[in-house]
Parts: C-alpha cells; structure tokens; sequence
C-alpha cells in the first residue's frame, strides 16, 4: 500500500513539473524565427525640404511672441525672400528614420503613417544592406496610424503574412524587428503584456509588450512564434524617449482592415451610424430604471442613416448587427468596422421595450453632421428663473438664444449660476450649460422641470436624468432628489 502511495504521489509530481514546464513555454532560441522573417522586414528614410535659417534673419527664439511678426514683416518687406538679399531662400533635406515590413511579393508596405508624414521622398533599404528602392504612398489612415507603400521590383520580393491578434493571450512571446535608432536591422523579445490599450484613437486596438521598441522602430513588426505579424509596433510609454519595456503595437486585427481598404481604395471606408452617444453609468441606470449599465445611451440623432432609420435620443443601442454592445468605445469599432452601405439590424431599448430596427450604414469620412432649425417658438417677454437641484436656472428667450449661439426656438433652461458645494457643479455642469429634458421629457419652462421632478419622485427615483447642452453637445446628467 506505501508503495502504491509512492507511485500516485511520484506520477503527481511528474505531471504537476510537466504542467509547469508546459506553462512557461519558453523558446531556447529566437534565430531560428528571426532568419525567416528578416528578409521581408525594411528600414525606411524619408526626405524633406525645409527652409534654412540664414546669417541675415534675426534668432528669434521658437515659440516666441515674436516669432510671427518678424517672419511677417521679413516676407513683406524683403525682396526676393526672407533672406533679405535677393536670393531664393535657401532649402536643407531633413530626413527620418523608420521601419516597416513587406507583405507581398509584388511590393506592399506597411509603415506607420507618422513616419512617412509630409515626406518628399522615401527610400526603402532591404535586409542586409542591400539595394534600395523608392517607394510611393499608396494610402494612408491617420486614425490609426498606418500608411501602405509600394516599390517596384525585378523581381518577387519575400513577404511576411498578418496572423491572428485576436487569439494573442497575456504573457505569449512575441518578437519586434525594425531599425532602432538608426542602427539597422535589430531584434527584441518579450510577451504580450496585456491586449486591448487605448491610447487616444476611437478605433485604437494596441498589443502591449515589454519588446524593447525605440525610436526607429516605428512601423516595424510585432510577430508571434509562427513568423505572422500580430502587430505594428507604433509607440511607447517612456520619461526619456527610450525603452523601459513599455511598447505598443498596433493590432493586426484593426491594421489588416485598414490595408485592406488602402491597397482597394487608397482610402479608408468606415461605417458611419450617425449618433451622438455617451456611456451609461451607475447612476444614469438607476435613474432610468434599467437593470445594468451595457449598452451606448443616445443623447442626439442628426440627420443621418440612425435619424432615416427612427432612432430617437434616449434610446439604448443594446446589440449591433448580432454583436451585444457593452458600451460606446465597442459600439464605435464595430460601426466603423461594418461596410459602408450595409444594411444591419440594430436592437435599442426604448421606454423598456426593445425594438429592432432596421439601418442602412453611412461612410464616417464623408459624413457631415447636418442640423435642422426648430421651430419659432413665442416666448415670455419677461422670462422666469428659479433655483432647482442648486441651480438658477432661467427660461429661454431670443436674447439669451443669442447670448447662448443657441437656434432660433431651442428650448430649455439655461443654468444662469450654480453653487460650488452641490451634486451638479460635481458632476461637470456650469453656468451656460442648457437642460434640454429631465426624466426623458423636453422642459421649456420652470414649471415643466418642477412637473418632472415630483413625477420622478412620485415613481419612488431617487435622482432624476437630464439632458444637458454645451456648445450643441449633449450628455446625460443624473442628479439625485434628495
């Protein structure tokens, strides 16, 4: 029976180091992967012409106040130029550095838009140091980041092929390849550190990794252990402008579409919806009774496919073309990413029901938010103020209209003054801001807003949703009754 024991407690253990082995899962070399790919990764220079200081311009330190009045008074008054003398002014090449990584044997780029912004002309070296070729910009997407080039060739160029990003876990190695600094070609290790980072893009997707990514390595490939680019390596989190081991790529899955839609347009073609949105928080939810926070709260509808469609502000976009929305961030990817003329079906929430409609999809870059005047609104000669929630808030007239930009007969309560110490100067409200609705109903009057807040407090709320506009954008503030 001990030996019996013995064995069980043996096979555990050897199973358990087996487990482990298997987790940590790592590579006793990255050559062998670093070979296959260099062929087809690039160093990339650009170009260009930037006026020269000359002897006879005053050295007006950058960003003076200073600065626009001598370049103005220079190109006024001096002839033939700023230089005073004459002469042409003189013009001196800057260039720049960057990567980037081939994926077709027949010459296709990909870059980082910002390293090839504005640039004259762009060379291409290949591995090796080897020959160069010049390369055109075939498309550029400045949302997120990515520009395609393309060089001819005598012939077929070694490629690389975008692999899956979404199937990427926290902590799977990864490997960065590009021309850091200006060295050439050069390698870094590390793992996915953590996926889905948002930077400052509404369609931003990054991977982040501990690669060491400097400058230099912008536009260069971010590759999983089956030689396929899972990212294009774009920025970093530094104090000092080089690696402490936080770096960001890119995701193939948002850069695949975008070249996609370069190498067929030259253009991005986004799916546009037409909807101002916000997120729904705990206290927006509680004061619209609904069970959860998922979903994106509408708070306008301009002219556009949503508005063709009957979508109306205050309705809840709870699932977009079969894919469940958590929240705006998602709700944005996924209309952007949908084909432009699509018909899908959007499920919203309104007044606790749900409905289904039916929408065909805009292009975001060709929309153009259109707006229609309200109606001529006869409006009190003397209009009524009163304090509410810790606000003055007064009744709109064609004065306050116009002292607000507002549209003729815009209706509302413009807050005329708020105290420091309430719920409301918290939450972001200021004086200016104009409350559209309270508990999803229009309030032109004082009385209006009164009306709704006794019914909120009568339907047992204990805060009450409103409608709020600055500068024409609206959000959703709850405030509580008590």
């Amino acid at each position: 029976m001990r030996a019996f024991v013995g064995l069980v407690m043996a096979v555990a253990v050897t199973l358990a180091s087996g487990l482990k082995a298997e987790a940590r899962g790592v590579p006793e070399s990255f050559a062998d992967l670093a070979e296959q790919v260099s062929p087809a990764v690039v160093n990339i220079t650009t170009s260009t012409l930037v006026a020269q200081r000359t002897g006879n311009q005053p050295m007006v330190p950058e960003g003076s106040p200073f600065e626009d009045f001598f370049r103005d008074f220079l190109d006024r008054n001096q002839p033939g130029g700023p230089n005073g003398n004459g002469e042409p002014q003189r013009q001196r090449r800057s260039q720049a550095l960057g990567s980037g990584f081939v994926i077709s044997e027949d010459g296709f780029i990909v870059t980082n838009n910002h390293v090839i912004e504005g640039a004259d002309e762009i060379m291409i070296e290949f591995f090796g140091g080897g020959d160069q070729l010049a390369a055109k910009v075939i498309g550029t997407d400045p949302n997120t980041d990515i520009a395609l080039l393309k060089v001819e060739s005598d012939g077929p160029l070694p490629f690389v092929s975008f692999g899956d990003s979404d199937i990427m876990r926290v902590g799977d190695w990864v490997m960065a390849v590009g021309n850091p600094l200006g060295q050439g070609f050069s390698v870094s290790a590390g793992i996915v550190s953590q996926r889905n980072r948002e930077l400052s893009g509404a369609y931003d997707d990054y991977i982040q990794t501990d690669a060491a990514i400097n400058r230099g390595n912008s536009g260069g490939p971010l590759f999983n252990m089956n030689a396929e680019v899972i990212g294009v390596n774009t920025a970093i989190l530094s104090p000092n402008g080089g690696s402490i081991g936080i770096g960001f790529a890119m995701s193939s899955a948002v850069v695949k579409r975008v070249v996609d839609q370069l190498k067929e347009f030259g253009e991005t073609r986004r799916g546009w919806l037409g909807v101002r949105i916000q997120d729904i928080t705990d206290d927006i939810a509680e004061a619209m009774a609904l069970d959860g926070t998922n979903g994106a709260l509408i708070t306008d509808v301009p002219e556009g496919p949503a508005k063709e469609a009957g979508i109306l502000p205050n309705d809840i976009i709870l699932s977009f073309d079969g894919v469940d929305v958590t929240d705006t961030r998602e709700l944005v990817r996924i209309v952007g990413n949908a084909p432009v003329g699509k018909a899908v079906r959007v499920v919203v929430l309104r007044g606790g029901k749900t409905e289904t409609l039916k929408i065909t999809l805009g292009r975001r870059e060709d929309a153009v938010a259109g707006s229609t005047p309200g109606s001529e609104n006869e409006t009190p000669e003397a209009p009524a103020e009163d304090k509410i929630l810790g606000m003055t808030l007064g009744e709109l007239d064609d004065t306050r209209r116009e002292e607000l930009g507002l549209k003729p007969g815009a209706t509302g309560l413009v807050v005329l003054d708020i105290d420091e110490d309430t719920e409301a100067f918290e939450k972001g409200m200021r004086a200016g801001d104009v409350v559209a609705e309270a508990g999803q109903q229009p309030v032109g009057s004082i009385e209006d807003l009164k009306a709704q807040l006794e019914a909120a407090k009568d339907g047992g709320r204990k805060s009450v949703l409103l409608l709020v506009r600055r500068d024409d954008n609206p959000r959703f503030v709850a405030l509580s009754l008590d």
